[in-house]
């Protein structure tokens, strides 16, 4: 009887060669971002055009004025989009959507309110600051009875729902998907410097008060880094715009606050005042910023974030 054949082992297949579109980790970083700003353009055109329709054209906004409904139907849309394009993304990479920064686990639990806590003291402080060198005065009360308290769950809402829309726009997929390609802290970088970008539009914005916002950014990443998710620095983005302009009355980037809960007046120096922005072009602001980092960093070692 002949003997059985001996084929040699079959060779493992080459992996496929890195190209201008793919990379050791498949798709290439910048075509993914690429793709997931398409999904969101054309998601907001479908959005607005369905606001459009259902409006009949008569859909008006207030200018130059804050007011809880239009911040949150403003924000609401654009988390809306942002998540929804994430969605997409996710499907398509085969990822939970957690991933990109916003485990529902998580939502609305310690994080949150933790940074909820600093972000309201954080504002506290640096009007305290202002205050000390006669430079922020409150003058009094704005509204009162059962209005403080809609008035103030209002806004909560409105400013949970700029938390989730801004840091999930700018440190959600967009993030997690330059890490892949850049690294964490170029993206954080280059994500900041655009988010700066993104408020100067905004009435009374100075250059100072840009510099802030970045500042604002990267200090937003340092939280992402160190707990792995969000909901910290959503926590105490909606803290800082809550205190600043519904508790104490002041201009956020330069647009005035309706129904806020005091009434309150600058005095002195731009530099301290933060002139025409708001606290938020103070020299305090960077202070209490850089003390925020500082105590972060010592209470949160660990770098938690994750991102092939």
């Amino acid at each position: 009887m002949a003997e059985p054949e001996i084929l040699p082992p079959a060779l493992p297949s080459a992996p496929p060669a890195n190209t201008a579109f793919r990379g050791p980790n498949g798709l290439r970083a910048g075509w993914r971002v690429l793709i997931f700003l398409a999904i969101v353009i054309g998601l907001g055109i479908l959005l607005a055009l369905g606001a459009f329709l259902v409006s009949r054209g008569r859909a008006q906004f207030a200018q130059g004025q804050l007011t809880p409904s239009g911040t949150a139907m403003a924000e609401g849309s654009i988390f809306l989009v942002a998540a929804g394009a994430a969605l997409i993304m996710a499907l398509i990479e085969r990822r939970p959507f957690g991933r990109y920064g916003l485990p529902a686990r998580f939502a609305f639990g310690k994080d949150f309110w933790i940074g909820t806590t600093f972000g309201f003291l954080s504002i506290s402080g640096t009007l305290g600051a202002i205050f000390l060198l006669h430079g922020f005065r409150l003058t009094g009360l704005a509204i009162h009875g059962q209005t403080i308290l809609t008035s103030a769950l209002a806004w909560a809402a409105a400013f949970a729902l700029v938390g989730l829309a801004e840091e999930f726009l700018f440190r959600g997929y967009l993030q997690f998907t330059l890490t892949t390609g850049i690294g964490f802290w170029p993206s954080a970088i280059c994500l900041s410097l655009l988010f700066g970008a993104a408020h100067s539009g905004n009435p009374g914005e100075t250059k100072f008060g840009l510099f802030s916002v970045v500042l604002f950014g990267l200090l937003f990443c340092l939280f992402l880094r160190r707990t792995g998710n969000l909901w910290w620095a959503v926590g105490f983005h909606a803290g800082w715009d809550w205190g600043q302009t519904f508790f104490y009355g002041v201009a956020d980037s330069g647009l005035p606050a309706d129904h806020s809960l005091f009434t309150s007046a600058f005095s002195g120096p731009r530099w301290i005042t933060g002139g025409s922005v708001g606290p938020e072009a103070s020299i305090f602001t960077v202070l209490v910023l850089a003390v925020v980092a500082i105590l972060f960093h010592r209470a949160y070692r660990e770098k938690r974030y994750v991102a092939p």
